[in-house]
């Protein structure tokens, strides 16, 4: 029998809800960048990333990215892979005890993630990393049940159209008590499950390369995840 979340992915990576998206993404893994045209690219929907083993406690953390890159996991098929973003959050997830290994470089790779899983408002890569509202609103139903297969105690956002559609998601759930937090990063949230939002700034280049985003503030960031799902053995 196929698990849920396994048959939600396989959903995701046969979806055709958005012709421009898909277009863009086999124009993409047909073109390639020069650098990766020895490899065969993904070019499809990227499924959500999931922790090996499955894992049923509710003390788990669920990322949520904006979209795929197109030289990323548009070409990788995984999640944050491939690309500088990637780079920057598998760092800061095995430091923090929730990936096997600091990078993540192709499918067949080694990493796991555990009491951990990633995905995205979008899944399919957006030209100029923009999608748009119809295609953010395409892709909310994946979300949304993302969350209730998965079941996390603790949400991180990465980058404020994470945010909205985290809070859209609480929203139409009932799940806020008071005004939505505004996005920051740092700012934190508890719906009235008690169950937390927690904010950052996305680890894209425009964020890393001029500073906003630093280290040790991502850093801070997943240790404060730790806190919230009450892991007592973060390393070091």
């Amino acid at each position: 029998m196929i698990e849920p979340l396994e048959h939600l992915n396989q959903r995701i990576v046969a979806c055709e809800r958005c012709p421009r998206l898909r277009a863009w993404c086999e124009d993409i893994a047909r073109e390639k960048k020069r650098e990766f045209m020895a490899d065969n690219y993904w070019g499809r929907p990227v499924p959500n990333l999931l922790p090996v083993p499955p894992q049923t406690h509710d003390r788990k953390l669920l990322i949520i990215g904006l979209a795929p890159a197109a030289h990323g996991a548009n070409r990788t098929g995984r999640m944050f892979t491939g690309d500088r973003s990637g780079e920057w959050l598998y760092r800061a997830l095995n430091k923090a005890g929730f990936a096997s290994q600091p990078t993540s470089h192709h499918l067949d790779d080694g990493l796991t993630l555990s009491c951990c899983a990633i995905t995205a408002v979008c899944h399919c890569a957006p030209p100029d990393n923009k999608p748009d509202r119809f295609e953010i609103a395409n892709c909310q139903e994946y979300l949304t049940q993302t969350i209730e297969f998965f079941k996390p105690h603790v949400f991180l956002a990465l980058g404020q159209i994470a945010w909205k559609s985290l809070l859209d998601y609480a929203n139409a759930h009932e799940l806020l008590s008071s005004q939505p937090v505004k996005f920051a990063h740092g700012a934190t949230i508890t719906f009235n499950d008690g169950r937390s939002g927690l904010a950052s700034y996305h680890p894209s280049q425009q964020n890393t390369f001029t500073g906003r985003l630093t280290e040790s503030m991502f850093d801070s960031i997943f240790a404060e995840a730790h806190r919230l799902l009450e892991i007592t053995d973060r390393p070091s």
